[in-house]
């Protein structure tokens, strides 16, 4: 395996043209579908989609020769985004899903990403049965007369809309009465398919950019902070009450204010809690008077993962909460999600897992849930943002070393008096700040990620481990 061809959890991604070919495409997708087809009598379904880079046409011709190949028939659901893919997954009751994006990695990247029958990334047995099938020549390839048949869905993204403006969670006719003005950024990504529609049914008044979805990104794709300079312009000019912006393939959402400011990505999950357990809280506090006899309900779970801010936290315990912690990767979360039964969970990065929909991090329904805070509550975006403690997030990167165990180790006796979860490489919690080192499922490096009440103290707690990094 070379240095960019990243296996793992997270699936398959690397460089175009460099390790990333047609070949490496078709043979990986030859062996999620002999994965697929392993113990069914009937011959599997699988779901292909793509997002907008310019290498998805030839990577999509590629995933559906391996496919047929083994045997599997493909339902091509063309250019979408990941969510919509993952309910198509569970629409057409497919044995899985294939997903051709890199997500939010540089213009140069792509990958394939796997998806099982309930709609949930693979993880642990099942990617590594892939991972094990796809070794050497791949799979046992079917004949003349076993090779699988393709067809095209035109109607994935349409349902997706129909089902989130479905959910309970939403007051549609609240939010549409508000007439949001809303700037939205899809990095010329899948966004562009479903974002503008979405925000449309809700009733708002949309000033767009970026909205084409020929895959080449204006800006490194992203929805960080430093990314967004423009959005906030936008958002300026229109007089908008806030801005959105989505990474390439549509699972992230990132937050811009009505001044212009970009707000964090942890605020998207932290604002979807109160959006779903505040309403929830309410609605128990107006019928508690008829229910006195009745036994008070179990606290409600919070699922995310070991790098989500603690607004999420402070959000989780404001609407009365138990938070619980997995391992970086959304499949960690959402199987920790249907294991607890929990309402609602999602990862810091603007991910946003609202089971009711699907178990999947979902933009649009996390776009929708921000509408229905800001209407139910009055309040702008800024001032839901300086109405809670506030917490700097410092992230870095390190190259990535044979053994990262010397480094936890002297992590570890440095700061002897944290609270050490190694779920997911180490972090180290005190109750106001944390620090996260781990290697990265995505790149050939390791994060550290720290935070802390100001910019300064996250930034000494990154500096250390960064410094540990560097001496073990």
């Amino acid at each position: 395996m070379s240095d960019t061809l990243m296996v793992g959890v997270s699936g398959v991604r690397g460089i175009v043209g460099t390790d990333l070919t047609p070949e490496v495409i078709a043979r990986y997708a030859a062996a999620f579908g002999a994965w697929a087809k392993a113990g069914r009598r009937a011959r599997p379904v699988v779901v292909l989609g793509r997002d907008a880079r310019t290498s998805g046409p030839m990577f999509s011709a590629a995933a559906t020769a391996g496919l047929v190949s083994v045997g599997c028939d493909v339902i091509d659901i063309g250019l979408t985004t990941t969510p919509t893919a993952q309910l198509a997954v569970e629409h057409h009751r497919a044995a899985g899903g294939i997903i051709l994006t890199a997500s939010h990695n540089p213009i140069e990247w792509n990958a394939l990403k796997f998806v099982g029958p309930d709609g949930i990334f693979l993880d642990g047995a099942d990617g590594a049965r892939v991972r094990e099938l796809a070794g050497n020549a791949g799979p046992p390839r079917a004949d003349y007369a076993g090779i699988g048949r393709v067809r095209a869905d035109d109607s994935s993204v349409e349902r997706h809309l129909q089902q989130v403006l479905k959910l309970r969670a939403l007051d549609v006719p609240r939010i549409r009465r508000r007439r949001f003005r809303v700037a939205l950024d899809t990095v010329r990504g899948a966004g562009g398919a479903i974002m503008p529609a979405l925000l449309e049914r809700l009733g708002c008044r949309i000033a767009a950019m970026n909205v084409e979805t020929d895959g080449r990104f204006p800006r490194p794709p992203e929805p960080v902070p430093e990314q967004l300079g423009k959005l906030g312009l936008l958002v300026r000019r229109s007089k908008a009450d806030v801005g959105i912006a989505v990474d390439p393939d549509v699972d992230r959402l990132a937050i811009v204010d009505e001044r212009g400011e970009a707000i964090g990505e942890d605020y998207t999950l932290a604002f979807a809690v109160r959006a779903v357990l505040g309403g929830q809280a309410v609605r128990r506090l107006a019928t508690r008077r008829k229910r006195l006899t009745a036994k008070p309900p179990n606290r409600p779970i919070v699922v995310c993962n070991l790098s989500t801010s603690l607004v999420v936290e402070d959000a989780a315990r404001d609407c009365g909460a138990e938070l619980v912690r997995t391992p970086v990767g959304e499949a960690h979360v959402a199987r920790k999600i249907v294991e607890l039964q929990a309402p609602i969970g999602g990862e810091g990065n603007g991910g946003v897992i609202l089971p009711a929909l699907h178990v999947g991090r979902d933009a649009p329904l996390a776009a929708a849930l921000l509408l229905e805070l800001l209407a139910r509550d009055g309040r702008t975006v800024g001032e839901l943002v300086r109405m809670s403690p506030r917490y700097a997030i410092v992230k870095a990167k390190v190259p990535r070393r044979p053994a990262l165990e010397p480094v936890y180790a002297a992590l570890r006796r440095q700061f002897a008096d944290a609270v050490v979860d190694t779920q997911d490489g180490l972090r180290l919690a005190w109750r106001d700040r944390w620090l996260h080192v781990r290697s990265s499922g995505t790149e050939p490096v390791i994060r550290l990620i720290a935070e802390a009440p100001t910019a300064g103290a996250a930034e000494r707690l990154v500096d250390e481990g960064r410094r540990l990094c560097a001496a073990s």
